[in-house]
């Protein structure tokens, strides 16, 4: 069968070491729409995302992509035990967990594990885990993802878990949106994911889609920069940990709505999509963002 568990689940994925620059921070919190906001260019706390002075930040997201930040190749699929293809593929979830604030530039060791496969019967879905590393052997961040790989369930394995968050029944102690911009997806590929589902309209025709889809991981990285904005102070070092499930899909030129709850020592938030005729239609569902 296309993906074999027996093979896949505990399979090392093996490590790469990477190294980013100040210069690929700038351009990740662009690409997630930092200082797009009329007057952001004079701000000095929209400043911190998108100005390499002392002030510089580091939204945690950026872990997520740093390792394969200079890619420019579309990602591949060559796990062992599981033959699929791009198209049949789409982001599940995403996680990441921060030891500290990350440095502005560095580098890093990344050691990636797939942990689970789940049988969902029409579909499969595919854990990995990473660990990222300083050069001293000091974990950085650690990530947890999840694909869903469309028509390959059905071989009686095991379901898995998913326990869903629930959002407070109140106000939200934040609302915000975004407007995604018609470039956002072209923009957000130089970080590193050159998918042609989120650029090549004959790509995302084949794969159902009636045009390119924003990367899920940029709507990841705007709901963190908004929650982050909006409940943190815009302090990016005040972020442990943020995580979402992939609810739905953004085109560019919608508008993402993003609400936030305090609960303690996190904030719990959701994201739909704000306006038009997709209006409400879930974005990041499960998310949240945990305190440092």
């Amino acid at each position: 069968m296309p993906i074999d568990p027996s093979i896949a689940i505990g399979a090392d994925l093996g490590s790469r070491t990477f190294s980013w620059t100040e210069s690929d921070v700038l351009l990740y919190h662009l690409g997630i729409g930092a200082g797009a906001r009329p007057g952001d260019n004079l701000s000095a706390a929209a400043l911190r995302y998108t100005l390499d002075d002392a002030a510089l930040q580091v939204l945690p997201s950026f872990g997520v992509v740093a390792p394969t930040f200079h890619e420019t190749d579309p990602p591949p699929l060559d796990l062992p035990g599981c033959d699929i293809n791009l198209a049949q593929v789409v982001h599940g979830s995403q996680s990441i967990s921060v030891s500290g604030p990350l440095p502005t530039s560095g580098t890093a060791t990344v050691r990636t594990t797939l942990t689970d496969v789940w049988d969902k019967g029409k579909a499969a879905v595919i854990w990995q885990e990473g660990v990222a590393t300083s050069p001293d052997g000091e974990e950085l961040w650690r990530v947890r993802s999840s694909i869903f790989v469309k028509g390959e369930g059905g071989w009686g394995g095991e379901r898995g878990s998913a326990s869903a968050v629930v959002v407070p029944d109140r106000e939200p102690d934040h609302v915000s949106s975004y407007t995604v911009t018609p470039q956002q997806a072209l923009l957000y590929r130089l970080c590193g994911d050159r998918n042609p589902l989120h650029a090549d309209p004959g790509f995302a025709k084949a794969a159902g889609f009636p045009a390119p889809i924003l990367h899920g991981l940029c709507s990841y990285g705007i709901v963190l920069r908004e929650l982050t904005d909006g409940l943190l102070g815009g302090d990016a070092t005040r972020v442990g940990g943020f995580t979402g499930r992939f609810a739905g899909v953004v085109f560019p030129g919608e508008t993402i709505r993003v609400a936030g709850w305090r609960d303690g020592s996190s904030v719990i938030g959701s994201a739909s999509i704000d306006g038009g005729e997709r209006d409400g239609s879930p974005v990041l569902a499960d998310c949240v963002l945990s305190l440092a």
